[in-house]
């Protein structure tokens, strides 16, 4: 508990001393001088002037009594002030002077001592006092100049001013840094009368001037369009010339493009016909051969195939030839025999007919029944609907109208009777035993 005591009574101390410090001691800025004044604030001797009761500290730090001792600032940095006079020259013409002034307190410890006691507490008051001091002096200065003197020699003023104010300057402990005659201006125009003549010899040389100058340009112009004429001449004559080697280079190259297109075009063609000769040509010609070799072989088989039909249907003519022939004596010998029973078998019908006719007729009606009973059923072929009555009976009575109407029965008997009367008729005409010569028809098989 003690040592927290301690070490808190220490840090409140510190701290204290600190405060103490800060209230003590005062420190002096680059640009301000520190006039302590109070008990025992002097300073020693500088140059053998006392510092009249207080002391001066500038770029450092010095402790300062509460109480007992004042310490005060004074600016030591640059101040400028405007400057308007109104004067009269030495030639009677009253000007118009506008400038301004650059000062400040002195460095030395006399400048500030003697700053310090007439400004300290009215340091704003150092543009007013700077004004009417540099006025008094530009207007005794003016006095004695001509206007032509205040406009060519402007650092003859200034300097003669600074010098004439050098003295109230340095009692009141003030430095001239600069001064500057910004403008000198007069009501009366003499300024303005005054470069009239050297402003029209200026404007008349000018003038001279800028015909000479505008002669020389116009030969230099005219000698610059000869040279620009010229040039341009010979840059046409060279881009002719240029151009021309151009279009003959391009013709060239036209050439050459042709020649290789040509070339290209001729390789192409040789190149399409060795192409169609392989792909199209010679295929071709191999098609057109087969073709012809194929029709070839066909047409030799085709005339193998005549030949051996032709033989074929020699032979085959032969073949039928003799089969006809064989044929045809056959049915001759045929004939002949059938002739020779057939007239005996009239020979015999004529014996039996004069024997016997009634058996005779009946036996010729009995072969030809069939063509009877054909010739009886075409009387009801136009009839679509027949009613039979009395049965079989009915058909019979209707069977033996039919050959009465149609006279059948009558003619068939007289035909059989014609044809036994004109087989018997010739019977001993011929030579041949009455029979008559007989005609065989022969059919020759057409070829397939």
């Amino acid at each position: 508990m003690p040592v927290i005591a301690v070490a808190i009574g220490v840090v409140v101390a510190i701290i204290v001393l600190i405060v103490l410090f800060k209230m003590v001691w005062r420190v002096a800025e680059p640009n301000e001088a520190l006039i302590i004044s109070g008990l025992g604030a002097k300073s020693k001797p500088i140059d053998g002037v006392d510092s009249l009761g207080f002391k001066i500290i500038t770029g450092k730090g010095t402790s300062v009594l509460p109480g007992f001792q004042t310490a005060r600032r004074l600016r030591l940095d640059s101040r400028a002030a405007n400057l308007e006079v109104n004067c009269v020259t030495q030639q009677g013409i009253p000007v118009k002077v506008r400038g301004v002034v650059i000062y400040k307190v002195g460095d030395d410890f006399v400048s500030i001592a003697n700053a310090a006691r007439r400004f300290l507490e009215q340091q704003n008051s150092m543009d007013g006092a700077i004004h009417e001091l540099f006025t008094g002096h530009l207007r005794s200065i003016i006095g004695n100049l001509t206007v032509e003197d205040l406009i060519l020699n402007r650092e003859r003023l200034t300097s003669e001013t600074r010098g004439s104010a050098a003295d109230e300057m340095s009692k009141l402990g003030l430095v001239v840094d600069s001064l500057q005659i910004q403008e000198i201006d007069d009501e009366t125009g003499y300024i303005t009368n005054l470069g009239r003549p050297h402003a029209a010899r200026v404007a008349a040389a000018a003038r001279i001037a800028e015909a000479e100058r505008n002669q020389e340009a116009t030969e230099r112009e005219q000698e610059t369009e000869r040279q620009n004429a010229a040039v341009i001449r010979d840059t046409e004559m060279k881009k002719a010339e240029y151009e021309g080697q151009v279009q003959q280079a391009a013709q060239q190259a036209r050439q050459e493009v042709i020649l290789k297109e040509t070339r290209n075009a001729e390789l192409e063609a040789e190149r399409t016909e060795k192409r169609l000769e392989s792909e199209v040509r010679k295929p071709a010609d191999a098609r057109a051969y087969e073709q012809v070799k194929l029709a070839e072989a066909e047409r030799e088989e085709r005339i193998s195939y005549a030949q051996a039909a032709a033989t074929e249907v020699q032979l085959k003519a032969q073949r039928e030839s003799e089969a006809i022939r064989l044929i045809g004596e056959a049915e001759a010998d045929a004939t002949r025999r059938r002739g020779l029973a057939e007239a005996e078998a009239i020979k015999a019908r004529a014996e039996a007919l004069a024997e016997n006719t009634d058996a005779v007729i009946a036996q010729q009606l009995a072969e030809q029944w069939p063509q009877i009973v054909e010739a009886g059923a075409g009387v009801f072929g136009n009839v679509d609907n027949m009613v039979v009555l009395n049965g079989a009976q009915g058909v019979e009575d209707m069977l033996a109208k039919a050959l009465t109407l149609g006279g059948t029965g009558l003619g068939v008997a007289r035909q059989l009777l014609a044809g036994l009367n004109a087989q018997s008729a010739p019977a001993g005409v011929n030579g041949h035993n009455g029979t008559p010569a007989a005609t065989v028809p022969v059919e020759i098989p057409k070829e397939d």
